[in-house]
């Protein structure tokens, strides 16, 4: 019975929120504490007629003890927001971009890898809306002046963005948050897989590259357009607002390099709690960049909302966690689901996941599925639940993400590229799915989860 009315919960849950009847956040709240409603009273009346009548603070402590599982994470997403977009305002990517620019030149092989690095550069604060922002103004017009394809514009930023999963971006969290685990032990034993992932997205660049040079008539990588090599070459970057030159330090430059290297390298190489990196990280950047208070907040309340809503839905997700796994609903259904899995095959769920972790982004939303899906699957048995997790960031929402109609940043992709999303779709899909199974397979080598 327990087991049923969490398949109910779920299936309700995933129903309100895929057919936008409810918000993330009032599905993950109100809809867990129904079923925990029904499972505390309902349930001992069919078990044996004992009428066992739960405390009126049961219920609340559920929820309590799954928010506080997840603070730390809320905590660690909203400074990390916080501190990207700061070194962002500051304009550390501006001669970054420059420096492409220029490097790129006019041959579409180094006009498309270096969209990929880029695109790898501006995702490091996690968000995808804000990588096609950077990434795609900056090289549209080199696209429009070669005429080169852009399905390989929005098919290179898509793969860059995709393979390019971080502790503090989305997926990452969901994941950690969901098994109560913490994104180093995530992410670390992943960074070979993503390599292979990243090289993967450097071939493809050079792919593409090569076949636009023989579509469109090129002798060589240096060849311009109808032959006017300079038409290209020297491209500026994006004119700045006035707004934008007055937040912009470039004197400051290395210093927030250097900063974003050193936070990086203490999320991957050290045990120090992410959250304690990026809030002292996130004051430095502060206290650097702009020193008046006024200024310092400014910033905040500039990246307050991004932050704001990604930590409410963690607090609601540790609403549902929370109550899933404080009630037992989770391991009943764990256990029912066990019953129909054989035993040969129960070692390989963490490979098979990760080969339709990518198409799954196609139906599930991250919430639905991290929240949902995921920890039904993890907690079957003949496993570490932590493998499945890891599984699912090689495509779910990581590599599907920028071809998901579930997501609007799929949308922005395609607006700033002026491709119609279905032949978006057609042209990337194969691609990524094809990043996601490189991964699994570097995964695989690198003794992650077992063939």
């Amino acid at each position: 019975m327990l087991a049923l009315i969490g398949i109910l919960t779920i299936a309700t849950l995933l129903f309100c929120i895929m057919s936008k009847r409810l918000s993330p956040i009032v599905a993950l709240i109100t809809i867990p504490i129904l079923g925990a409603v029904v499972a505390l009273y309902a349930v001992p009346l069919f078990d044996g007629g004992q009428e066992i009548v739960p405390h009126y603070t049961t219920i609340p402590k559920m929820v309590v003890a799954g928010i506080a599982k997840l603070a730390p994470m809320a905590a660690m997403f909203v400074f990390a927001i916080i501190f990207f977009g700061v070194v962002s305002d500051a304009g550390m990517f501006d001669p970054i971009i420059a420096k492409i620019l220029k490097v790129v030149g006019t041959s579409p092989k180094k006009i498309i890898i270096g969209t990929g690095v880029l695109a790898l550069i501006a995702h490091l604060d996690g968000n995808g809306a804000v990588t096609f922002l950077i990434t795609v103004p900056a090289m549209l017009p080199l696209y429009d002046k070669l005429g080169i394809d852009k399905r390989i514009l929005a098919g290179i930023t898509a793969l860059s963005a995709g393979v390019n999963f971080l502790p503090w971006t989305g997926p990452m969290i969901r994941a950690a948050a969901a098994l109560d685990v913490s994104t180093h032990d995530l992410f670390t034993p992943l960074i070979p897989a993503q390599i292979c992932g990243l090289a993967f997205m450097v071939f493809m660049g050079w792919y593409w590259g090569r076949k636009e040079e023989r579509r469109l008539g090129l002798a060589g990588a240096t060849a311009g357009a109808g032959g006017d090599e300079n038409a290209v070459t020297h491209f500026a970057p994006k004119e700045l607002t006035e707004e934008e030159r007055k937040l912009r330090r470039p004197h400051l430059f290395w210093p927030n390099i250097i900063l974003v290297v050193l936070v990086i390298t203490g999320m991957v190489a050290t045990k120090i709690p992410p959250v304690v990196i990026f809030m002292v990280a996130c004051c430095i950047a502060l206290t650097l960049n702009y020193r008046k208070p006024a200024e310092q907040s400014a910033r905040i309340n500039a990246h307050a909302k991004g932050a704001l809503m990604m930590a409410s839905i963690l607090f609601a997700a540790g609403v549902f966690t929370g109550i899933m796994g404080e009630s037992g609903m989770l391991k009943a259904m764990a256990v029912s689901a066990g019953h129909f899995v054989p035993d040969a095959l129960s070692s390989h769920i963490p490979f098979i996941v990760s080969l339709i972790a990518m198409p799954l982004s196609l139906v599930f939303d991250p919430d639905s599925y991290y929240f949902g899906i995921m920890p039904v699957v993890a907690n079957i048995g003949g496993f570490p639940p932590i493998e499945v997790a890891q599984a699912s960031l090689l495509g779910q929402m990581t590599t599907g993400f920028p071809v998901s109609p579930l997501t609007p940043a799929t949308f922005l992709l395609c607006s700033l590229c002026g491709v119609d999303l279905a032949d978006h779709q057609r042209f990337s899909i194969p691609v990524l799915w094809l990043a996601s199974i490189v991964m699994a397979i570097g995964a695989v080598v690198t003794g992650v989860f077992p063939l």
